[in-house]
């Protein structure tokens, strides 16, 4: 456990919740997080999550546009539904994209946990995708890959990461529930 990992942690938890409550502020706090976390990613060889925090990066600025242009007029965020074929395409460019990154990680890098890193980032991207487009479905994909980052974090002894997934899993939760109540239909 490193001051950057304790750190990350922190600032990560902060900007879910944010997220969670649909509050603006998550999405500079969270582009905050991306960077704390891909210095740590680097550190600890997860290569492709240390992509991905890039790639965050960008979707954190498009969710931050999506965000401000898609309010009530009482200001809160408004959540969008997420039709099945958008869904299911998503869903196979993530499998794709775990595929593709898998195999590239584990013939040209010394990455750690090539395949279920790649496969953790692909599916990040789409469940951001998600999250950014207001689709309360994120929550749920977020859900089932933060679980097995869990087990991921663990093995590599990031500990303290794998106790914020944890409660990133509960926060999950918690936001599917919020956003499943402020659905518009």
């Amino acid at each position: 456990m490193s001051a950057l990992e304790i750190v990350a942690v922190i600032v990560s938890f902060l900007g879910i919740w944010l997220t969670a409550a649909r509050r603006m502020l998550c999405w500079p706090i969270n582009l905050l997080a991306c960077a704390l976390y891909f210095k740590l990613f680097l550190d600890v060889r997860l290569y492709a999550d240390m992509v991905l925090q890039a790639l965050f990066g960008i979707a954190i600025l498009y969710g931050w546009i999506v965000w401000a242009r898609g309010k009530e007029d009482s200001g809160a965020v408004m959540v969008e539904p997420l039709r099945p074929v958008p869904a299911a395409l998503a869903l196979a460019a993530g499998a794709i994209g775990a595929v593709t990154i898998g195999w590239g990680t584990s013939h040209y890098t010394d990455a750690a946990l090539p395949w279920i890193d790649s496969a953790l980032s692909s599916f990040s991207l789409v469940a951001q995708y998600w999250t950014a487009r207001r689709h309360r479905a994120s929550w749920l994909l977020w859900i089932a890959v933060d679980i097995v980052y869990v087990g991921m974090f663990v093995v590599k002894g990031l500990m303290l990461t794998a106790g914020l997934y944890a409660a990133m899993i509960v926060l999950a939760v918690l936001g599917y529930r919020s956003w499943r109540s402020a659905q518009q239909v």
